[in-house]
């Protein structure tokens, strides 16, 4: 990975707007206008687990001195759009809800959480309404709000943004930069906002459970600093050095779509090496799928992981892990609780498919032709995997080949793929793998061989590259065992009938967080019969935050309110 010139990198894709931002400007000055101002709240009253609740509403704070203009209108999915109100800020800025029990608490931890699925834009949100009714065991909101927490919604730039000079201001590594400079604001303004900096527990799903993976394994890493002051984030000096740190104290994440340079290997080699695209009928681009899995041996290795078991990581011992993954949820599931059993052989598992923007859900039932168990022990007696991953395939069509680095590639210019996550703000997308580049065939989109001449290989290797560079910045094992601040508690779920990215993505970030001698926590695990979604353990993830929480002691009490490394 080449990390050729960050400050290079920050310049080249930086929109005019945000170029053109004074450079005399100093550091004081930015953070001066940063100041949390703790009178400048609405109180709002909400209902929680029945008993009402009063709740101090600071809406949308703008968490950046430079903030990058949005235009008015908006795309949206299918060709739609929508008007934005807030287009100065709208997209850097946050909510935060204070409830009663911490208006003057700075020990209460920040329940920090990003909502943008898919790497896709997140403008400003409001998860906390007047009037609202709320039930702590199936609402995070409501859960974290109970528990005195601090709640902030945290808007960010991402792909499909518009910005108002007609740019695309929101390609990596914009969210991850956003999301690092909400968190220096929170630690710019410790002393003065209810809730602690120290505690700040990061949540999200889909591509905000990559967002909150990133953030919390590249705590600190200067290679960020050069975007952060192009934006006014708090704790830039005049130098561009960083005078405040931006590391987290824990994650929760669901079903993150991270690693996004090896997803589409990862995913090819799941689905093609037990021939579960060709037994579902979604083979379409065979060749192109067979070309990309072959991929996978080398990257496996690569990665130098092991199970927990000491036993090496690879394409030969993955299947397996997979297997004793599903099988350790499985079981989990049954012994939670006495109600919980899974269907018998030859019976239906009765299911809700269709995952976070699919246009909607639909219940079906599914035989069960593919795990044995004994709901009165408890244990699984056996599991297909050959029939496992047809049944995941079944319940929603596998994704295109390739999965998710489609665009320009055999002519398609419509999918919807993370492309667009990539390459200058000028342009509309760049291909970011491989593959998917040497075989770009849409001529006049300045990506792959057709316009540029040159091979991957070949792009990659000269120093004006940005791509690979973008990779490297959202991708969080490319920083989990390095000099980084990795966040030292992480509990991270992925649905064992989630279709929408690859399971070995999620067990390699496990493995790799669990050889971090810096991380103290890891809870992973396939959650049983979940899709691709996110918060449905409410009383177990919270109970896990209350766990770290309490384990790390007081806040106040750590010697290092809010000063960088």
């Amino acid at each position: 990975m080449a990390i050729v010139g960050s400050l290079a990198l920050a310049v080249a894709a930086a929109p005019p707007s945000a170029v053109a931002a004074p450079a005399a400007r100093t550091t004081d000055a930015e953070d001066a206008a940063l100041a949390f101002d703790p009178a400048d709240y609405t109180t709002i009253t909400v209902t929680v687990d029945g008993e009402p609740m009063n709740v101090r509403w600071y809406k949308e704070i703008c968490y950046v001195a430079n903030p990058v203009a949005a235009a008015a209108q908006q795309p949206g999915l299918g060709g739609s759009t929508s008007t934005i109100s807030n287009t100065a800020c709208g997209y850097q800025s946050m909510n935060v809800f204070v409830p009663e029990s911490a208006f003057d608490n700075q020990r209460a931890p920040f329940y920090f959480a990003v909502n943008n699925g898919g790497w896709w834009a997140s403008y400003i949100k409001a998860s906390v309404t007047s009037g609202a009714s709320y039930n702590s065991s199936t609402s995070n909101v409501g859960a974290a709000l109970k528990a005195g927490y601090v709640f902030a919604d945290i808007a960010n730039r991402s792909r499909g943004l518009a910005g108002a000079d007609g740019s695309s201001p929101g390609k990596a590594p914009s969210a991850v930069v956003d999301a690092k400079a909400a968190v220096r604001y929170l630690r710019l303004n410790d002393a003065t906002m209810p809730g602690s900096a120290e505690r700040i527990v990061v949540n999200g799903t889909s591509g905000g459970g990559a967002l909150s993976s990133i953030l919390g394994a590249s705590g600190n890493s200067s290679v960020y600093d050069p975007y952060l002051a192009k934006i006014g984030a708090a704790g830039i000096d005049s130098k561009g050095r960083s005078t405040l740190r931006d590391d987290v104290f824990a994650v929760n994440a669901y079903c993150p779509i991270t690693d996004l340079g090896n997803a589409d290997v990862a995913y090819e080699w799941l689905y093609n090496i037990l021939g579960t695209r060709d037994e579902t009928g979604s083979n379409a681009s065979a060749d192109a799928a067979a070309e990309i899995a072959a991929k996978f041996p080398a990257y496996e290795k690569s990665l130098g992981l092991r199970n927990p078991d000491g036993t090496r990581l690879t394409a030969a011992t993955m299947l397996k892990t997979i297997k004793q993954e599903v099988i350790r949820s499985a079981e989990a599931y049954m012994k939670a609780d006495s109600a919980n059993t899974v269907p018998a052989l030859g019976e239906n598992f009765v299911v809700t498919s269709g995952g976070m923007g699919g246009g909607g859900t639909t219940t079906a039932s599914y035989v069960n032709d593919w795990i044995d168990v004994d709901n009165d022990t408890d244990e699984v007696i056996s599991l297909d995997m050959d029939k496992y991953l047809a049944f995941v395939a079944t319940q929603a069509t596998l994704k295109t080949t390739p999965a998710f680095d489609a665009v320009g590639v055999f002519g398609n210019t419509a999918s919807r793929t993370e492309t667009n996550l990539f390459g200058p703000y000028t342009q509309k997308y760049m291909n970011y793998t491989e593959y998917s580049w040497d075989h770009n065939d849409v001529a006049g989109d300045g990506s792959g061989p057709d316009d540029t001449g040159l091979t991957w290989d070949e792009y990659v290797k000269k120093s004006s590259t940005t791509v690979d560079d973008q990779l490297h910045l959202i991708n969080p094992m490319d920083f989990v065992g390095t000099k980084a601040d990795t966040a030292p508690n992480w509990y991270v779920r992925n649905g064992t009938r989630d279709r929408d990215t690859s399971f070995i993505v999620s067990i390699n970030l496990d493995r790799a967080l669990a050889a971090d001698k810096d991380v103290k926590d890891v809870d992973y695990q396939l959650a049983w019969n979940q899709p691709h979604s996110g918060n449905y353990d409410v009383p177990q993830a919270m109970a896990w935050i209350a766990k770290v929480v309490a384990k790390a002691g007081d806040p106040l009490a750590t010697g290092h309110r809010g000063q960088a490394h």
